[in-house]
C-alpha cells in the first residue's frame, strides 16, 4: 500500500531538505512526544532560532513529519512501499533512507501511541454467522436456498469510547464469494508496478 500525500501535506514536507538528518531525526523525536502528549509552542519557537528560520515553517515541518510517520505506522507498510511513498516529495537518496530509518524506529511505538488514543470512528471487535438452508416453501416443495447472517459487533463511536453496536448482514453464499474475490483482486492490483506508478504520479 502507498501512502497519497495532499498538496498541503508535500508543501509542508518540503521544509526538509533544508536542515541534515540529525535536525530531521529531532523532528522526529519532537513528533512522537507531541503525539504523546499534545504540542508545545515553546518548542517550536526553540527551533525556530536555532535553525533561523520562521516558526511556522518548523511547525510544518514537524506536523508533516507526524503525518507521515503516523500513517505509514496505521496501515503498517513495508520499507518499499514507504521509499515509493516519498517518491513523489522529490527528496534525494539520503533524505529518504533517514526518513525510512526514522520509520522503522518507531513505528512500533507510534502504533502503541494510537491504539491509546481515543477514536470517534468504531472499530472491529467480532463477528458472528449463521448459515440458514431453507429446504421447501408452499410454492416449491422441494429447494435448496442457502442464506448467510453475519453480525459484525464494533466498539467505540461513541462518547464513551468503549460502546457497543452490532451490524446485522445478509447474503447467499455466491455473493459473498464474489466479493471476497473482487477485494482480493483489487489487493492483488495494488501491488502491481502499474499500481504503484500511478500512485507515484497522483497529484
Amino acid at each position: 500500500m502507498l501512502l497519497v500525500l495532499s498538496e498541503e501535506h508535500k508543501e509542508h514536507l518540503a521544509f526538509l531538505p533544508q536542515v541534515d538528518a540529525a535536525v530531521v531525526g529531532e523532528f522526529g523525536r519532537i513528533a512522537l512526544e507531541f503525539l504523546r502528549r499534545g504540542t508545545n509552542p515553546k518548542i517550536y519557537e526553540g527551533a525556530a532560532r536555532k535553525l533561523c528560520v520562521p516558526v511556522e515553517m518548523v511547525q510544518h515541518g514537524v506536523e508533516g513529519l507526524m503525518f507521515l510517520m503516523t500513517e505509514s505506522s496505521k496501515h503498517m507498510i513495508s520499507e518499499v512501499d514507504f521509499l515509493d511513498s516519498v517518491l513523489v516529495l522529490g527528496f534525494g537518496e539520503e533524505l529518504n533512507q533517514t526518513l525510512l530509518q526514522l520509520y522503522l524506529q518507531h513505528h512500533s511505538q507510534i502504533r502503541s501511541i494510537l491504539s491509546q488514543l481515543p477514536s470517534n470512528l468504531p472499530a472491529y471487535h467480532n463477528l458472528e454467522w449463521r448459515l440458514d438452508v431453507q429446504l421447501a416453501s408452499r410454492a416449491v416443495r422441494q429447494q435448496v436456498v442457502p442464506m448467510l447472517t453475519l453480525r459484525l459487533l464494533l466498539t467505540g463511536g461513541g462518547n464513551g469510547g468503549n460502546d457497543r453496536s452490532g451490524r446485522v448482514l445478509q447474503t447467499d453464499p455466491s455473493t459473498l464469494l464474489h466479493l471476497i474475490s473482487t477485494l482480493e483482486a483489487a489487493l492483488a492490483a495494488m501491488k502491481t508496478s502499474h499500481a504503484r506508478r500511478i500512485f507515484r504520479n497522483i497529484k
